[in-house]
């Protein structure tokens, strides 16, 4: 401990010039302060005072002309966050916002407030599974990847639990703000997150449980965006009013949400499919596996691919018969004709557009190359390193699987806006494993 103050060239009045005091206490503890031209007034000029506490870490602060504040954390500060960006495998984020969008395009609608808050269910819930995830496979995870956030001490069990839990009821409170379908459909979700990280991970259903979480977050966003606006009926030409009123609105919202499900289910079974084969192919990146599975991912690549190519889904289908659209004719009225109703948007698919037969063209190439590829080589060799980069690429690919899905259903502004965020989940991922 030692303390050493110098004042110099101190005038008549009550302020000190180029004064400067310090006091240093253990290996890298430091407080100086430093008061320089100070004038007759309390002002000070030029004054700054820093502290360090520990190896790396250090705190500034400048008073007067030039003031300054900095903080500097220490090694351990990062060293721990950067631990909670592995556990949650971060830029694996960027491919969950387009299962929700996605879901809004496959029923008509254009993303909204709703959707926001189905994105938002969507990522809490999605990273619920990651921490529990990696606290469910600690004692495995000890053997074959020791240097994971949680088997390398970095990061405590019960905080991994801990966090999954408060992600889950994040998750459902947002979908809860969106509307009770959404709600409906979250919970399930976040079941089958649970259910699949404790218990069917290492069963014959473990797969389809995956597949299964994944389809439902397109559901999700399908049914947050269609939402549950009131309805304008009028039952027999005439206002309904109390229960008749009531009655009238559960109906419509059982119908709209049956529809929802209807017209979203194609988009969700997609995504389902590659997810299943994805997961299929992952249970061999610890210690490899056979080439069964990198090929049937293939073959499901490719049947995927050419399904989005040349398929038409949705074509013809009526525009009042929208999830979103108001149930306004009377009992007994004739039914409008497709494309006909006031007002109405067309429908996916029901008049040709070479700008957006193009860009889905694309996004279904950008798709194929980014999962087919590492799939292609895990086949020829399926070993740990090479069958990880294969599930890393499909996880990246769903990216491109998302975009092509609204293309196909008539947003090409949406997809391209999915689309951009490729290239920023690969380049994360070359710093952070999403596997």
């Amino acid at each position: 401990m030692s303390e050493s103050a110098g004042l110099a060239e101190a005038s008549e009045s009550v302020g000190l010039a180029s004064a400067s005091a310090s006091v240093e206490s253990g290996p890298g503890a430091r407080v100086s302060v430093g008061l320089a031209e100070a004038s007759e007034s309390a002002g000070l000029a030029g004054a700054s005072a820093s502290v360090g506490l520990g190896p790396g870490a250090r705190a500034s602060v400048g008073l007067g002309l030039g003031a300054r504040v900095s903080v500097g954390l220490g090694p351990g500060v990062r060293e721990k966050a950067w631990a909670w960006v592995e556990l949650l495998r971060l830029p694996a984020l960027f491919t969950v916002p387009g299962d929700a969008v996605a879901g809004a395009a496959a029923v008509g609608t254009r993303p909204n407030s709703r959707t926001l808050l189905a994105i938002g269910s969507s990522l809490c819930l999605y990273e619920a599974g990651m921490a529990l995830n990696d606290w469910a496979d600690r004692a495995e995870d000890a053997v074959d990847r020791p240097h994971r956030p949680l088997p390398s001490g970095r990061v405590h069990p019960a905080a991994a639990l801990a966090a999954a839990g408060a992600l889950t009821v994040a998750g459902l409170a947002l979908a809860a703000r969106a509307g009770r379908p959404s709600l409906a459909v979250a919970a399930p979700l976040a079941a089958t997150v649970w259910a699949y990280d404790l218990t069917l991970k290492r069963t014959p259903a473990g797969a389809a449980a995956m597949a299964t979480a994944r389809g439902l977050d397109v559901l999700l966003g399908a049914a947050a965006t269609a939402g549950t606006a009131r309805s304008p009926d009028r039952l027999f030409g005439t206002a309904s009013t109390g229960r008749a009123a009531r009655g009238q609105d559960v109906l419509h919202g059982v119908t709209a949400a049956c529809r929802t499900a209807r017209h979203a289910l194609p988009a969700a079974l997609t995504l389902a499919a590659h997810t299943l084969a994805v997961t299929t192919v992952s249970r061999g990146e610890t210690q490899g596996g056979s080439p069964v599975a990198p090929l049937a991912a293939l073959a499901t690549t490719g049947a995927l691919a050419w399904r989005l190519s040349y398929g038409r889904p949705g074509a013809g289908r009526p525009a009042d018969d929208a999830p979103t659209a108001p149930h306004s004719a009377r009992v007994g009225a004739p039914r409008a004709r497709p494309g006909r109703a006031s007002g109405a948007a067309p429908s996916p698919g029901s008049s040709p557009n070479p700008m957006a037969d193009t860009l889905r063209g694309a996004l279904t190439l950008a798709y194929a190359a980014t999962a087919a590829h590492p799939l292609f080589h895990a086949a020829l060799n399926p070993s740990p390193q090479l069958t990880q980069r294969a599930v890393g690429g499909g996880i990246r690919a769903m990216i491109p699987l998302q975009a092509t899905l609204a293309a196909r259903a008539g947003s090409p502004v949406t997809a391209f806006l999915m689309a951009a965020l490729a290239p920023a989940a690969r380049k994360f991922a070359r710093k952070v494993s999403v596997t």
